[in-house]
């Protein structure tokens, strides 16, 4: 026997063109932990990259691993513009970097707020949550390759791994200013590694759910001989007869009631007689009806009613019957209605 929740997922398992569409999660709950656990790390993202950004910190720290020999000079932009010669600045130090680690982070949060009133509304099916989980790990990959990436461009200071702020303690610097900014630095790049590691979790358990087991696929499979059954019960039924015939009943044409057999048909056994009333007497279509008889005397020679006997014949209204062939009068003429003449106009004076 198949379990209960399996037959219910499957229930919600919608087939296009063979393949399985999925709209509920194996465990439900637990996405809703990982989006709980989201909250405060995009949340931190968003202030970090928002200090970040308008190059609040990034050219201070590359001035002062220039300072240590770590990496080149940012002043390399200035002579290279001085002496006519092209020169693109280090992904780590640019200020696309700082952009990149904005939109993402405000990308984040818009998709956060909208994934869970989603989920709650039963809306957030696997499929979309994993092309969503997918996207976002791989930004947040690219975030954290840029903000580790090496710096090359001076070849006497060469650096060939992430700058640094992330590679060393933040006491190389001197000013107490430039220890924040490094510490934040590591922070951002610290909350990039962990929302990379929350978002592929989550791509895992999304990418989980799309996927149907060996007990869903036995159930899918007698749903759909089921149906197949159905399908070919109902054709047959529709190939048939409306009303199809029974023994006795040869002449058969469509709209046709069938009868069973010693029932003769309603064609052959006439007209129905008209029943007859019990105030009607021995004549089966005596014109006294009940209504009639109200107005009438009964053929008893005593009464039980007073009135009736004590009442002078000329007070009694009886209503006779025509006899035989009698011709009976026809409708008593109508006199004219009288039309007044229109008035006369008035003569003019």
């Amino acid at each position: 026997m198949l379990s209960f929740p399996v037959k219910e997922r499957v229930k919600n398992f919608q087939f296009y063109r063979g393949c399985f569409f999925p709209k509920q999660w194996r465990d439900r709950k637990l996405i809703l932990y990982l989006m709980a656990a989201e909250f405060p790390f995009v949340v931190a993202m968003l202030t970090l990259t928002g200090v970040a950004s308008h190059d609040t910190y990034q050219s201070l720290l590359w001035k002062v691993g220039y300072q240590n020999g770590f990496n080149s000079s940012p002043d390399e932009a200035i002579y290279a513009a001085a002496n006519y010669r092209p020169y693109k600045a280090p992904i780590v130090w640019s200020s696309f970097l700082t952009t990149y680690n904005l939109v993402i982070a405000v990308l984040s949060v818009f998709l956060l707020i909208t994934k869970i009133p989603v989920h709650a509304l039963h809306l957030y099916y696997p499929p979309i949550a994993t092309a969503i989980h997918a996207a976002s790990t791989t930004l947040f990959v690219i975030a954290a390759c840029f903000q580790a990436g090496p710096d090359m461009s001076d070849p006497t200071h060469p650096q060939p791994g992430a700058p640094w702020y992330i590679t060393k303690s933040c006491s190389v610097a001197k000013s107490s200013t430039i220890i924040g900014y490094c510490r934040q630095a590591k922070g951002l790049f610290g909350l990039t590694i962990v929302l990379c590691v929350l978002y592929f979790v989550e791509f895992l358990v999304s990418a989980r759910s799309c996927f149907i087991t060996r007990e869903e696929r036995l159930v899918i499979i007698e749903e759909r001989e089921e149906k197949k059954v159905e399908r070919e019960f109902e054709e047959e039924i529709m190939k048939s007869p409306l009303y199809p015939a029974t023994p006795g009943f040869t002449n058969f044409h469509p709209g046709m009631m069938p009868r069973t057999p010693g029932f003769p048909p309603m064609a052959a056994r006439g007209p129905m007689p008209a029943p007859t009333s019990p105030f009607a007497g021995s004549s089966p279509s005596s014109p006294f009806g009940p209504r009639r008889l109200a107005f009438n005397r009964l053929p008893s020679t005593s009464s039980d009613l007073p009135l009736r006997n004590n009442s002078n014949d000329s007070t009694q209204h009886i209503v006779e019957q025509p006899k035989g062939d009698e011709p009976q009068a026809g409708p008593a003429p109508v006199a004219p209605m009288y039309f007044p003449p229109p008035p006369k106009k008035a003569a003019k004076t």
